[in-house]
């Protein structure tokens, strides 16, 4: 007398499969995206419209960086250099030839291509520390540079700015629709052929060498891919704000993007989105404790990533190469 299996309840005790977790993630971008846009409904104040646009515009710069960081494995220190080149071209471009600031992305997208090649070609053939340690200093250069040259107006910055409309409101679903558009970009990306290489990359780039991947191609093209996004950024920041100067690219600026990253799950896309959001807001929800805020803060951020140190969402890396 034989015995049987019993019959297997179908989806019951199995692994979420990649398409599934595809599924989720745009469930979960479609969600994100209808909360962006109805918000302004429940508090339409200025104030509340900046910061929101601000969030949108610190999310473009943390799904570049992740491109970089999170889908190549390239610790990059120096990441507020794209951001300031493509927010000084875009305010050079329209206040001396009177142009509206999209008008200036073509022009944008010029300069943080060659931006990306004429600082990745030396920069990219290090690993590990040295990588950080260089893009580091690349990204002291460019401000330095903004901050003594008379064509970015020195230290006092560019002033005048055309800003993208005439209204916080209509600025703030601009930058949202952008923003959105950069993201399910970012996230093509990470699905597609190259995006799985620079995943092999991140994994072991010795073996994906000796598999006939071209390392240093692919590392070179995440890298310019991260420089669009954050020069688009830029242009999205001087168009909020109508003035730039060299401050709002310090060091400071590409460790909160890199927390960013690290914080929303290094190579995911909805974590990444999360990360940014929460890196962003957050200090204004504790603007309470006054001088203290940023000591919460930091405390608070501890706290998480010792309690979740992959991250509020984190990717799965065995799928993502599969």
């Amino acid at each position: 007398m034989s015995t049987s299996a019993p019959p297997r309840v179908l989806g019951k005790g199995r692994p979420p499969t990649r398409m599934s977790k595809v599924l989720q993630n745009r469930w979960a971008g479609l969600a994100g995206l209808a909360v962006a846009l109805l918000f302004p409904f429940v508090d339409a104040s200025q104030y509340t419209l900046t910061i929101l646009t601000s969030a949108a515009i610190f999310v473009m710069l943390a799904s570049g960086l992740n491109i970089v960081v999170g889908y190549c494995g390239l610790l990059d220190l120096g990441y507020a250099a794209f951001f300031a080149v493509g927010a000084y071209t875009s305010g050079v471009v329209a206040t001396r030839f009177d142009l509206p600031l999209l008008a200036t992305v073509p022009v944008v997208l010029v300069t943080t291509v060659i931006a990306g090649i004429v600082i990745g070609i030396p920069t990219l053939r290090l690993r590990s520390d040295y990588l950080a340690i260089v893009t580091l200093g690349f990204g002291e250069i460019i401000r330095i540079t903004a901050n003594n040259l008379d064509i970015t107006g020195g230290p006092s910055g560019i002033y005048g700015i055309p800003a993208l409309a005439d209204s916080p409101a209509a600025v703030y679903y601009i930058t949202v629709v952008i923003v959105a558009v950069a993201v399910l970009g970012a996230a093509r990306l990470g699905r597609s052929r190259l995006g799985r290489a620079w995943r092999f990359v991140r994994e072991d780039e010795d073996a994906a060498e000796a598999t006939g991947v071209h390392t240093y191609r692919v590392k070179l093209a995440a890298y310019i891919a991260g420089a669009v996004w954050g020069g688009l950024a830029g242009v999205l920041l001087a168009g909020q704000l109508s003035a730039i100067s060299p401050g709002s690219f310090s060091f400071l600026a590409s460790a909160l993007v890199l927390m960013a990253v690290v914080l929303g799950g290094m190579g995911s896309v909805p974590g990444v989105v999360i990360g940014a959001v929460v890196i962003s807001v957050l200090p204004e929800l504790l603007r309470d404790f006054a001088d203290y805020r940023y000591f919460a803060f930091g405390v608070l951020l501890i706290v998480f990533m010792l309690f979740r140190p992959q991250g509020i969402w984190p990717a799965r890396s065995k799928e993502a190469l599969k």
